[in-house]
C-alpha cells in the first residue's frame, strides 16, 4: 500500500520552474525588442532628409527669382520699346504740329470770312419771312417798305425805326408792332408826272405822303426825276402797322441794328434808286447819303424808343 503513495509524482511539479525559466527567456528578449526602438532614431533620419527636400524645394524657389530677373529683363526691354515709341510719336506729333497750326490758320481765316458773310446775310431780311422764322429783331431795328406804281416810276419809300417791342402779331393787312416808332418818307417823282404842282400831302391815295414841299429835301436828277426826302420823321405812339407788299415789285425788309447799319441803308437806297427806279448813279448816291444823314440825326433809339 505504501507504493500507492508515489512520491515520484511530485517530480513533475519540479518541471514547472523549468517552464518558468522558459517564460523568463521571453522577458530577456524584451530588451532585444528595444533594439527596434533604437531604430526609431534611424527613422528620424528621413526627417533629416526632409530639410534636404526643403532645400531642394528652395532651389526651385531660387530659380524663380532667376525667372523674375528674366521677366525683369524682358520688362526692361518693354520700357525700352516704349521709350523708342514715345520719342518717335512725340517728334511725329511735333512734325504734325504744323497741321494744328494750319487748322488754326484755317479757323482764323474761316472766322473772319464767316463773320462778314453772316453780317452780310443779316444786314437785312424780308420782314415777313423773318417774322415767320422767329428772326425779327425785338430790341431795335429799321424797316424799309416800298410802294411802287405798276405803270410808272412814281415811288414811295417808308423807313421806320423802332425799339422795345412789346408784341408783334399778324393782321389781315400786315404786321402790327406794339411799340412806338419813327417814320421817314422818301418820294420819287418821275419827269412825266402830270400834277407836279400839287402838294404831296394832297395827292390821291397811293401817291400821297403826309408832307408839304417845304418839309422836304428835294434833289433833281439829271433825267429830271425828283427825289424828295422828308426833313424830319413822323412819330407814332402805341403801335404801328407795316403793310404787306401789294405786288411782286414791292418789298418790306428789316435791317438789324448793327454797327454799320446806316452804311447798309445808304448802300441799299443807292442800289434801289438806281436799278429799280432808274435814277442816275450819281444822283442815287447823293440821295442815299442824304437819307443816311437824316436817319442818323433824327431816327436814333432814344427815350421811349431805346
Amino acid at each position: 500500500m505504501a507504493t500507492i503513495k508515489k512520491p515520484a509524482a511530485k517530480k513533475p511539479a519540479v518541471k514547472k520552474p523549468a517552464a518558468k525559466a522558459t517564460t523568463k527567456k521571453p522577458v530577456a528578449k524584451k530588451p532585444a525588442v528595444k533594439k527596434p526602438a533604437v531604430k526609431k532614431p534611424a527613422v528620424k533620419k528621413p526627417a533629416v532628409k526632409k530639410p534636404a527636400v526643403k532645400a531642394a524645394v528652395k532651389k526651385p524657389a531660387a530659380k524663380k527669382p532667376a525667372v523674375k530677373t528674366v521677366a525683369k529683363a524682358t520688362a526692361v526691354k518693354k520700357p525700352a520699346v516704349k521709350a523708342a515709341v514715345k520719342p518717335a510719336a512725340k517728334p511725329a506729333a511735333k512734325i504734325a504740329a504744323p497741321k494744328p497750326a494750319t487748322t488754326k490758320a484755317v479757323t482764323k481765316a474761316a472766322e473772319p470770312v464767316k463773320k462778314p458773310a453772316e453780317v452780310a446775310d443779316v444786314k437785312f431780311r424780308n420782314l415777313f419771312d423773318a417774322f415767320a422764322q422767329g428772326k425779327l429783331p425785338i430790341d431795335h431795328g429799321f424797316i424799309v417798305s416800298s410802294f411802287f406804281s405798276d405803270t410808272t416810276a412814281y415811288s414811295i419809300y417808308e423807313i421806320v425805326s423802332y425799339a422795345g417791342v412789346k408784341e408783334i402779331f399778324a393782321t389781315e393787312t400786315g404786321l402790327q408792332f406794339v411799340t412806338g416808332g419813327k417814320k421817314l418818307y422818301v418820294l420819287v417823282e418821275p419827269d412825266t408826272y402830270q400834277i407836279k404842282h400839287q402838294e404831296p400831302v394832297s395827292r390821291s391815295e397811293g401817291e400821297r405822303i403826309p408832307k408839304r414841299y417845304n418839309e422836304l429835301e428835294i434833289i433833281t436828277a439829271k433825267n429830271q426825276y425828283k427825289i424828295m426826302i422828308a426833313k424830319e420823321p413822323n412819330e407814332s405812339y402805341g403801335s404801328f402797322t407795316v403793310l404787306k407788299p401789294s405786288n411782286k415789285i414791292n418789298f418790306a425788309v428789316v435791317f438789324y441794328h448793327l454797327p454799320d447799319v446806316h452804311n447798309s441803308l445808304a448802300a441799299f437806297f443807292e442800289d434801289s434808286l438806281n436799278r429799280t427806279r432808274k435814277v442816275p448813279q450819281a444822283d442815287a448816291k447823293k440821295a442815299a447819303q442824304l437819307i443816311k444823314e437824316i436817319v442818323q440825326k433824327s431816327m436814333g433809339f432814344e427815350g421811349a424808343y431805346k
